[in-house]
């Protein structure tokens, strides 16, 4: 994936006091170290004061003929631009859903009835389920094939398997833009380009790379991406990019009476949770305020700038500090390229759950266990069940928290 072309003007000096001030949750008496990331991350004021604001003075459904319904039509007509701005896409092609698993699965299935026995769909052993799971049981119904890319040694998607498996059967290509369990980047680019040489579709999970660089669903040659706005400072929610065209041509699960417009809304089954919706608005308002520019996108682009560039100093502090415990094992890319600031670890000394209470008795929020990405575990050789630990920081984080967070790592099997 092209890395974002960056300058000294477009990136704003990094200040973590004011970064930090804005998360409540950071704000409290002797705060946790928040190095859970990558199952969700913290909110700003923003998002609390949006959701409760919806909440207390709007709160109605939509498509009626008084005040409050109005603002709520407006809310997600606003909130579209908001999420297409947010991935560089068409404001028509957005989806909302209750998740990202939820929305995945709705979209499988319209895809699944333009399909016909015989069929391929390819996954990859570094996806989460959400992206895999989906595709084995909707080819189960429609007598398809799906066809498995193991990973290479650094546990990234093995290219030259990809290159000779994928062929005029192939319909879907559905892999990550970033491992939520080791952090790797993938090279979208060059997958979406196999997938579309052979006619197929380039179906892409976000989740794990929207919190931490800028999506740009036209330069990925993206046909679908998913991704949570809970894991890019906002409330429980799921967002869909469908490229107009296709979602125009897919067979959508409706009730009879919903409307088909704007596109993406053929794919929102129900009544969407507005207070969430206005709480994304609000994660959208806090990162347009760490950018510049003229507009939105501009703004959003050139704080995905600043939020790289930082947490890039994160990522080398802590690989070369984790270097120097040899009772700590990093699984993955070894190099700070090419990854996000998520950390797969190997604990040698005690389990992964063990790893974890260690952890939070140093006040230290971190995972344990398989994360819904079973093809690493698989790769690793590991049991599922037990998984590996995993530690993984946000733009909030700073280096003190890094710092400490290899503190309790070197004493992990000597204490607590």
């Amino acid at each position: 994936m092209a890395a974002v072309t960056m300058t000294v003007d477009d990136i704003r000096p990094w200040n973590d006091h004011a970064v930090r001030s804005r998360f409540p949750a950071l704000a409290r008496n002797a705060p946790p170290i928040y190095a859970d990331a990558p199952g969700g991350t913290q909110v700003p004021s923003e998002v609390i004061d949006a959701m409760v604001d919806y909440l207390s003075t709007i709160n109605s459904n939509i498509e009626g003929e008084f005040d409050a319904t109005r603002q709520t039509d407006a809310l997600i007509h606003e909130a579209r631009a908001d999420a297409a701005a947010l991935v560089g896409g068409d404001p028509e092609g957005i989806a909302f859903g209750q998740n990202m698993t939820t929305l995945n699965f709705n979209l499988v299935r319209a895809v699944g009835r333009t399909l016909t026995s015989g069929d391929e769909i390819i996954v990859t052993q570094l996806d989460h389920e959400a992206n895999v799971s989906p595709w084995l049981l909707m080819a189960q119904d429609r007598d398809l094939t799906v066809r498995t890319i193991p990973l290479t040694t650094d546990l990234d998607i093995d290219l030259d398997v990809l290159a000779s498996t994928v062929g005029p059967r192939t319909r879907v290509v559905a892999f990550t833009l970033a491992s939520n369990a080791v952090g790797t980047v993938t090279k979208a680019r060059e997958i979406a380009d196999m997938a579309h040489a052979h006619g197929a579709l380039a179906w892409m999970d976000g989740v794990a790379f929207t919190p931490h660089r800028l999506v740009d669903v036209n330069a990925l040659g993206s046909d679908v991406l998913l991704l949570s706005p809970y894991k890019v400072y906002g409330p429980h929610l799921g967002v869909g990019w469908i490229r107009p065209e296709l979602a125009e041509s897919l067979p959508a699960e409706r009730v009879r009476p919903a409307s088909l417009r704007p596109l993406g809304h053929r794919f929102e089954t129900g009544t969407l949770s507005h207070e969430a919706i206005a709480g994304f608005r609000g994660s959208i308002d806090y990162l347009t305020s760490l950018g510049t520019g003229s507009d939105t996108r501009e703004q959003i682009k050139t704080a995905f700038m600043s939020i790289q560039a930082h947490e890039a100093q994160l990522v080398d502090v802590f690989l070369q500090g984790l270097a120097d415990i040899p009772t700590v094992h990093l699984v993955g890319r070894a190099g700070s390229s090419d990854r996000v600031a998520t950390f797969g670890l190997r604990t040698l000394n005690v389990s992964p759950e063990q790893a974890a209470r260690h952890l939070d008795a140093h006040g230290i929020y971190a995972w344990n266990g398989n994360f819904y990405a079973q093809g690493v575990m698989e790769a690793l050789g590991v049991d599922p069940e037990s998984g590996i630990l995993r530690l993984g920081f946000a733009h909030y984080n700073n280096l003190s928290d890094v710092q400490r967070c290899l503190e309790a790592l070197r004493t992990l099997g000597i204490t607590g």
